[in-house]
């Protein structure tokens, strides 16, 4: 299996040749003003009717581009640097570095690794609810107010837990990231990707709630039950674990704990990382904190545990700064990774709908030919599409806001509902980001738990077939009942 950033280097080759085969497109845009729960909200819509292609302006991506334009060799820095602090690729990135950095030290005071065996000592028997609980909970906030980025953080935590109690690497990444995106896929109110589609598509905001809630129920657990089985098979023979390596760093790491007492310094780091999941927590889901915010209090958290540490004698100023450093420089592939992949679209002209762009042209093209297919065909063409798109949008709701303005009025076309269409995004949207190299959230899921995306990819790919065949089953019954 290839290594992501080969993936990605192929990737973006054949994007550039695309440029040159097919020509760029664009599409022209409203403002649409509607009242919502008794508030005007205005939005900029594409006009489904109005793709025009660009003409002769049309080039495609030079091998290499001055002035700071786009060319083939300006991929990866282009792509790093694109966006703004609220997200894209420069806002990840640095959240990535930040988060790394401060949980580097957190984890050097080493209280992380007492408290786990402190715990263990104390709980024999606990391992096994852990699992379920922790998939339940992470599912949850998925579906509420769409969790991702901030797993990241718990899966710094969460994966020498699992190592410790006989699990693997994976595990922890299972029962955090895997178990949000189930939940965002299949969410009923999560204001990032459900309010954003309906909105645009004009659905009444959170409608369909039953058919949604079911699914999320579903698929829960069936996540939970094929996780649980692996954990137990995993702890049952250790060396069948397909993150070997990662399992042994963290046993080291464990083995190289600073004291093998759980004491009073222990636990004022653990009570400080406690009280800055809930700062975050709080913050996310009554302020809409985002990556801005986020990275800000975990670099709050990491100076906090500092200082104590400091003071209880586990690390001079210059050891902090060093566990920061290092923190951030094993989060580096992950960052990187996030910055490539977004120079994919920007070989394909960028994601603006009014700029010349192959990604219009691509989706001007999809939606049209679904317009002599059946209702059913119709339905799983939505959900296909939405799939592979995501891996050039791995933002919702950004692949919301490009695809819905024509996906919408198509479902019309072809008699299936709009709700219908909004399903389809959500689960194309979600579940391809449990395994693209382009989904940042995954990416530093994994770099956080040491494991490299060809590892996950050879272990994932079916359990995401699966959870992609319940999917299009999803689809299918959702015709059937004349979902609205």
């Amino acid at each position: 299996m290839p290594d992501a950033f080969v993936i990605l280097f192929f990737v973006v080759l054949i994007a550039t040749v695309l440029t040159h085969i097919i020509p760029a497109g664009y599409f022209e845009t409203s403002e649409v003003t509607r009242i919502v729960d008794g508030q005007e909200q205005t939005r900029t819509l594409i006009e489904p009717d109005s793709f025009t292609y660009a003409g002769e302006q049309d080039e495609g991506a030079r091998i290499f581009a001055s002035g700071g334009g786009q060319g083939f060799f300006n991929y990866a820095f282009e792509g790093m640097v694109s966006g703004s602090k609220w997200g894209a690729a420069i806002g990840v990135v640095a959240f990535i570095l930040i988060v790394g950095g401060a949980f580097g030290i957190i984890m050097q005071s080493g209280a992380v690794n007492n408290g786990i065996m402190a715990l263990i000592r104390r709980t024999q028997k606990a391992d096994k609810l852990i699992v379920p609980m922790m998939f339940l909970l992470f599912s949850f906030g998925g579906a509420v107010f769409g969790m991702g980025e901030e797993a990241i953080a718990f899966c710094i935590v969460l994966t020498p837990l699992m190592v410790a109690l006989g699990y693997n690497a994976i595990t922890a990444v299972l029962i955090t990231y895997i178990a949000t995106q189930i939940g965002f896929a299949t969410s009923w109110m999560n204001p990032f990707s459900v309010a954003i589609a309906q909105g645009i598509a004009d659905v009444p905001l959170m409608s369909g709630k039953g058919y949604r809630v079911t699914l999320w129920a579903i698929f829960t657990l069936v996540g939970m039950a094929f996780t649980m089985r692996y954990a137990a098979r995993v702890k049952a023979n250790p060396d069948s674990s397909a993150s070997l390596d990662a399992d042994l760093h963290f046993r080291h790491q464990q083995q190289q704990a600073l004291s093998n007492n759980f004491g009073p310094v222990d636990i004022a780091i653990l009570l400080t990382l406690l009280a800055g999941i809930v700062w975050v927590i709080w913050g996310v889901t009554l302020y809409q904190y985002y990556i801005p915010e986020i990275a800000s209090q975990f670099f709050a958290m990491g100076i906090v545990v500092a200082i104590i540490a400091i003071a209880g004698g586990r690390m001079t100023m210059n050891g902090a700064s060093e566990a920061f450093q290092k923190g951030a420089k094993e989060l580096l592939p992950a960052a990187l990774i996030v910055g490539m992949a977004k120079g994919i679209v920007l070989i394909l002209g960028g994601d603006d709908a009014t700029s010349p762009s192959v990604l219009n042209t691509l989706l001007h093209h999809a939606g049209s030919s679904m317009a002599s297919v059946s209702e059913t065909g119709s339905a799983l063409f939505m959900f296909g599409f939405q799939s592979v798109f995501n891996f050039f949008i791995a933002s919702g709701s950004g692949q919301a806001a490009l695809t819905m303005p024509l996906m919408a009025p198509l479902s019309d076309l072809v008699g299936v509902s709009r709700q219908i269409a909004v399903l389809a995004f959500q689960l194309g949207d979600g579940l391809t980001n449990t395994i693209i190299p382009t989904s940042a959230s995954l990416i530093g899921c994994l770099g956080v738990a040491r494991i490299d995306w060809s590892v996950w990819a050879k272990f994932a790919w079916k359990p995401v077939l699966g959870l992609m065949l319940m999917s299009a089953a999803a689809m299918v019954v959702a015709v059937a009942i004349g979902y609205q």
